[in-house]
């Protein structure tokens, strides 16, 4: 079964552009990507929320295309009163999806805010919005980096699943066993929710070792040192991540994954490329 006939289908994240050259070129990007039908568009923000309104004003460029847009929030360095605020203008907005998250703290930012964990963001969507918002929340096939244990890091998830949440994405990943092992004990945990594999195309290997550093998400060995191998040769290491990436698709999909979800980096070919392949 591919992509688009799995019905979750296919969903794309995007990061809020800092120059009028980044935004002008997200234009083309949003089309070209909505032109596949996608679920839905995600828009990152950043440590404490520090780039909200940049993803707001991102948000609302996504949606020009048609397609459901939903924007991360995230409850670290937050209150209770702005998290309202920020619900209740997404509502009058008629935005209707939303990516719950923990966040990170900026550097130099002392507390936590009120609510401290995900979970506890979820509960107080659903306190103060209903079921106004499909929520999706973050998984972590290879383990959340900061987590004592995988077994602490289930259990968490399972949390927020049981929050309120209606879907999870996961962190990238390269190793599918990593994810139909996560779901399986996930399941076993009473989690029933549709769990979507996010998908980072390779296109970049620097970028990619620095990302995977400091998210946790592992790259094989293997993998590692091929891309190495090609040392500055951009079209060598872009062709070895279309074929990997695509083979993970094909694995993800044949066993079971509902969807796919892919982090962009407000570019499209890579995406484009995978996708192709799938169909074909």
């Amino acid at each position: 079964m591919s992509a688009v006939e799995h019905p979750l289908g296919i969903s794309f994240e995007f990061f809020p552009p800092t120059t009028d050259a980044g935004k002008e070129k997200l234009l083309g990007v949003r089309d070209a990507l909505a032109a596949r039908e996608p679920r839905f568009f995600s828009v990152t923000y950043g440590a404490g929320g520090s780039t909200q309104a940049r993803t707001t004003q991102t948000v609302n460029t996504m949606r020009q295309s048609g397609i459901n847009t939903a924007p991360h929030i995230s409850c670290v360095g937050s209150d209770k009163g702005a998290l309202r605020e920020l619900l209740a203008q997404y509502r009058e907005t008629d935005i209707n999806s939303l990516v719950a998250l923990r966040g990170d703290l900026p550097s130099g930012m002392g507390g936590t805010g009120e609510l401290r964990y995900a979970n506890e963001l979820v509960e107080f969507i659903r306190e103060e919005t209903g079921d106004h918002f499909e929520i999706a929340v973050a998984a972590y096939p290879e383990s959340h980096p900061q987590a004592p244990s995988f077994e602490r890091d289930l259990e968490n998830f399972a949390r927020k699943a049981r929050a309120g949440a209606n879907l999870a994405i996961t962190q990238y990943f390269f190793n599918p066993d990593a994810y139909f092992h996560f779901v399986e004990r996930a399941r076993k945990l009473g989690v029933e929710v549709p769990i979507i594999p996010g998908i980072m195309p390779i296109t970049n290997y620097t970028k990619l070792a620095r990302f995977s550093d400091a998210c946790g998400a592992d790259i094989p060995r293997w993998m590692r040192k091929q891309l190495e191998a090609y040392g500055d040769d951009s079209e060598s290491i872009q062709a070895f991540g279309e074929e990997v990436i695509t083979r993970l698709c094909e694995r993800l999909l044949d066993g079971g994954a509902p969807g796919l979800h892919f982090y962009t980096l407000n570019q499209a070919q890579a995406s484009l490329k995978v996708l192709d392949n799938l169909r074909a």
